[in-house]
C-alpha cells in the first residue's frame, strides 16, 4: 500500500505546483504582457483616477448624462459580487410594474420625446452588469442630452456614432454604446 501511495503523493504534489501555481502565474505574466489594460479589468480613468470598468455599466441618472440598462443586482446596483437577471418572467407583475415606471421616468424626463422606447431601457440585462445599451436606446436620449447640455443634437448624435462599437468580426454579438466612455466623452466636450 505504501509502494502506490509515494507515486500518487507525487503526483499530487507535482499538479498543484504545475496547475495551481505554475500554470496560472504563466497565463497571468502573458495577459498582463500581451492585453494590460484587459488583463487589469479594463478600467478607465480621467485626471488620473479610476471612473470606473469599461466591462461594468453605472448609475448614471441625472438628465445630462445617458442612462444604461436597468441593473437588477442588489444591494445596489451594478454589483458585480451580486451578478444576475431578476428571474422575473414575462408574465410577472413585478416586472411589469418596473417596466411601466421606468417608462414613467424616461417619459417624465423628455416629454417632447414621441418615439417609442428601446426595450433596453427598461429592462435590465440577463448579468445585470451590462454597460452597453443598443444604438437605438442612446439616440432616443439625444434629444434630452442635448438640451440639457446646451449642444446641437447631431453633434450628440456624432459623439454616439463615434462611440457605437460594431458587430465583433462583422457577424457576432450586436452594435452597443458603452454609456460610461460616451458620458466621459461627454462630459470632456465644451458646450458651443
Amino acid at each position: 500500500m505504501i509502494k502506490e501511495l509515494k507515486p500518487a503523493s507525487v503526483m499530487l504534489i507535482l499538479m498543484t505546483v504545475l496547475t495551481g501555481g505554475l500554470y496560472p502565474a504563466l497565463i497571468t505574466g502573458l495577459a498582463q504582457y500581451l492585453f494590460p489594460h484587459e488583463a487589469s479589468g479594463s478600467l478607465l480613468h480621467t485626471n488620473g483616477q479610476v471612473v470606473g470598468s469599461a466591462l461594468i455599466g453605472q448609475t448614471f441618472s441625472g438628465p445630462p448624462y445617458f442612462w444604461g440598462r436597468l441593473s437588477a443586482t442588489s444591494p445596489m446596483t451594478y454589483n458585480a459580487a451580486s451578478s444576475g437577471g431578476s428571474n422575473l418572467g414575462p408574465l410577472n407583475p413585478a416586472l411589469e410594474e418596473a417596466v411601466k415606471a421606468r417608462i414613467a421616468a424616461l417619459k417624465e424626463s423628455d416629454p417632447a420625446q414621441q418615439q417609442p422606447i428601446p426595450v433596453d431601457l427598461v429592462t435590465s440585462s440577463g448579468s445585470g452588469l451590462d454597460p452597453h445599451i443598443s444604438p437605438a436606446a442612446a439616440l432616443w436620449q439625444v434629444p434630452r442630452v442635448a438640451r440639457e447640455r446646451g449642444l446641437s443634437e447631431q453633434a450628440v448624435r456624432d459623439l454616439v456614432s463615434q462611440h457605437t462599437a460594431g458587430r465583433w468580426l462583422g457577424i457576432l454579438g450586436e452594435a452597443g454604446v458603452n454609456v460610461l466612455t460616451l458620458n466621459l466623452a461627454l462630459d470632456q466636450r465644451k458646450k458651443h
